[in-house]
């Protein structure tokens, strides 16, 4: 009787220690999951970069438009006494800085309407809803027109008697001999010419000296187009991206034209 006293004992003790063991196998088979959970919501807390993608280029959309078309300004004030800076504020003002949709849609940078014009046209609200604009191949064509267009006209007439370097007197002219409606339209103009120093290339095209202060540029490079050029290949010489070009010159397209200046940086 004792022996089977004894077996019995030592079955209860074995069950006893099997069962043990079992819940402590359940306690250490369940950390792998949780450790699997936290491996997997590690992914979704990564943060996501933004806006990388920006140029670099410190330039306003005005510098830009100055250094892109000063040079056609003041060849402008070459063959028609017109002072580059009147034109530039003219442009930069109407255009908003080449940036308007009569700009980038047409190459209208002074806002003329059509009058008579045979080519080709686009309509914008103005004055009056969808009123005939002038459309441009070529942004330069427009500058030369806006040449044209205030040399043919007998209204303007006087102010060609200014002197060439006298923008406050041009833009007064302007005002007076019925260009814009705007009683501030002057003043618009003065603004933009002594803040960002207009007239300094109506002195370069007169052989004025400037002080040094005045002629003190910033560090941009610019390029005059040529035939065979692309943005391909001027983002090759100059070590910079299609992309850049595209955003600094604030281009729509790939399309380049003889003459055009880009800037580079």
């Amino acid at each position: 009787m004792k022996k089977y006293s004894i077996v019995f004992l030592i079955s209860f003790v074995i069950v006893s220690c099997g069962s043990k063991q079992k819940i402590v196998t359940k306690k250490k088979s369940s950390k792998p999951k949780t450790e699997r959970v936290l491996k997997t919501t590690k992914p979704v807390t990564k943060p996501t970069p933004k806006s990388p993608s920006k140029t670099g280029t410190h330039m306003t959309a005005v510098e830009a438009y100055i250094a892109n078309f000063s040079g056609i300004a003041k060849e402008e004030m070459r063959k028609y006494k017109i002072p580059a800076s009147i034109t530039l504020a003219q442009g930069i003002l109407e255009s908003g800085s080449g940036q308007g949709r009569l700009a980038v849609k047409a190459n209208n940078h002074f806002g003329i309407k059509c009058h008579g014009w045979t080519g080709q046209k686009i309509y914008h609200d103005d004055d009056a809803s969808q009123e005939c604009f002038r459309k441009y191949k070529h942004a330069e064509s427009s500058f030369e027109d806006h040449s044209t267009f205030l040399t043919s006209r007998s209204r303007y007439s006087k102010l060609f008697q200014l002197r060439e370097d006298d923008y406050k007197a041009w833009a007064k002219g302007l005002r007076a001999a019925g260009y814009a409606t705007d009683r501030k339209y002057p003043q618009k103009l003065i603004s933009l010419i002594e803040r960002y120093q207009l007239y300094r290339f109506d002195d370069e095209v007169l052989g004025k000296q400037h002080s040094a202060k005045v002629v003190k540029e910033s560090n941009i490079k610019s390029h005059t187009v040529i035939k065979g050029d692309t943005l391909y290949s001027l983002s090759k010489t100059y070590n910079t991206t299609v992309k850049q070009l595209k955003a600094i010159n604030g281009l729509k397209d790939n399309e380049l034209s003889i003459g055009q200046v880009l800037i580079i940086k």
